[in-house]
C-alpha cells in the first residue's frame, strides 16, 4: 500500500469518474532525433515577435489565446493537453479545466473536430466490480477539490457549443476486473487503462467520419456524419498531464499514448501541458520537471509564459489568478 499511496499522492489520482493524473516526476521530456518533426515553420520563428523569458526557448504573451494560437500553428492532427488537477484548499485559484474552458476551448472551433475527456462512464452494468474501483478511485482523489468532476463535464458542455464532439472513456468490464484484481497496483493499472482507451478512441476518431455536435445532452459518443466528413481538423485530448508525454520516463511508457500516437500522425502531435501558478510549488515532483528551473512565480505574473521543453511538447503557464483580479496591463 506505501507504494500505491506514493503513486496516487505523486500523480493526484483518479477522479471519481474522470480518471486523469498530474504529471509524475522525470526528466526533461526531450522527443528522439530520429523522429518526424510536425510539418510547420518553427516555434522560434514564430514566436520571434514575442519577448523572451529566459532559456528554454521561453517566450512570453499577452494572453494565454495568443500563447495558444502560437502552439496551434504547428498544424498537429493531435493536440493533446495535460493538466494539474486543482487540489482542496485552493478551491478560491481558478481551476486549469476552468480556465481553459473559457480562454482557450473556444480557439479550437472550426480548427478541432473532436476532444476525449478522461471522464470514466460507469453504467451500472459491471456490478461489484465498478462499484470497487469507484471506491478505489475515492481513496486516491480525497486530496483533490471536490469540483474537478463538474468541471470536465462542463468542458464537454462548452465544446458541443463550439461545434466540437466531446467523448468519454467507457471502460469495459474486463477493464474493471483488472483494476480490482491488482489489488496495491490498481493506480498503475487505472493509469495505464487511461493511457490505452484514451489511444483507442482518438485512432478511431482519426479515421472516422466526423460526428455532429449538437447543443445540450452529456458529454459523450455522438453518432450522425458531419456534411464535411472529409475535412481534416484536428483531435483533442484533455486529461492528466502523465497520459500526453511525447517521450515518457523510462518504466512510465505504458502510461502515455504519446509515443504511439506520435508514430501515427507522423509527427504531427503536440504536447502541451496548461500550468496554473498558483499550483506550482517547490517540491520533488515539480523541481523534476524540466521548465521549473526557468520558471519564476513573481516574474510577469500578468504574462503568460510559454516554455518549449521538447521538439513537440510545451509548457503554457497561464497569469496568475491575482493578476488577471487585478487586471494586470500586458507589459510588466
Amino acid at each position: 500500500m506505501r507504494r500505491r499511496g506514493a503513486l496516487a499522492s505523486r500523480c493526484g489520482g483518479a477522479l471519481l469518474v474522470a480518471a486523469a493524473c498530474s504529471r509524475a516526476p522525470g526528466p526533461g521530456a526531450a522527443a528522439s532525433a530520429s523522429a518526424p518533426a510536425p510539418p510547420a515553420a518553427s516555434f522560434a520563428a514564430s514566436a520571434a515577435s514575442a519577448a523572451s523569458c529566459g532559456a528554454l526557448e521561453c517566450r512570453l504573451f499577452d494572453s494565454p489565446e495568443a500563447a495558444f494560437r502560437e502552439v496551434l500553428a504547428l498544424e498537429p492532427r493531435v493536440l493533446a493537453i495535460g493538466e494539474t488537477h486543482a487540489q482542496r484548499g485552493l478551491e478560491g485559484i481558478p481551476s486549469t479545466t476552468r480556465r481553459f474552458t473559457e480562454e482557450l476551448l473556444p480557439v479550437l472551433g472550426g480548427r478541432a473536430s473532436d476532444v476525449v475527456v478522461e471522464i470514466w462512464v460507469a453504467d451500472g452494468s459491471c456490478g461489484k466490480q465498478e462499484k470497487q474501483v469507484a471506491q478505489q478511485q475515492r481513496d486516491v482523489t480525497v486530496t483533490q477539490a471536490p469540483t474537478n468532476q463538474n468541471e470536465f463535464v462542463t468542458l464537454g458542455h462548452a465544446a458541443r457549443r463550439h461545434g466540437i464532439v466531446p467523448h468519454v472513456l467507457r471502460p469495459s468490464c474486463e477493464e474493471y476486473a483488472r483494476i480490482v484484481d491488482a489489488g496495491a497496483g490498481d493506480v498503475a493499472t487505472m493509469l495505464e487503462m487511461i493511457a490505452r482507451l484514451t489511444a483507442e478512441k482518438v485512432r478511431r476518431l482519426l479515421t472516422q467520419p466526423r460526428a455532429a455536435a449538437t447543443t445540450g445532452g452529456a458529454p459523450g459518443d455522438a453518432g450522425a456524419a458531419r456534411a464535411d466528413a472529409g475535412a481534416a481538423r484536428m483531435v483533442v485530448a484533455y486529461g492528466g498531464a502523465m497520459h500526453n508525454d511525447a517521450a515518457p520516463r523510462p518504466g512510465r511508457e505504458a502510461w502515455s499514448f504519446g509515443p504511439a500516437l506520435r508514430a501515427e500522425t507522423g509527427g504531427r502531435y503536440v504536447e502541451l501541458d496548461l500550468i496554473v501558478p498558483e499550483y506550482v510549488k517547490d517540491t520533488e515532483a515539480w523541481r523534476s520537471l524540466p521548465w521549473y528551473p526557468h520558471f519564476d512565480r513573481a516574474s510577469h505574473p500578468g504574462k503568460t509564459k510559454l516554455y518549449r521543453s521538447g521538439p513537440e511538447s510545451f509548457v503554457l503557464v497561464l497569469p496568475s489568478a491575482a493578476a488577471v483580479d487585478a487586471g494586470a496591463p500586458a507589459t510588466p
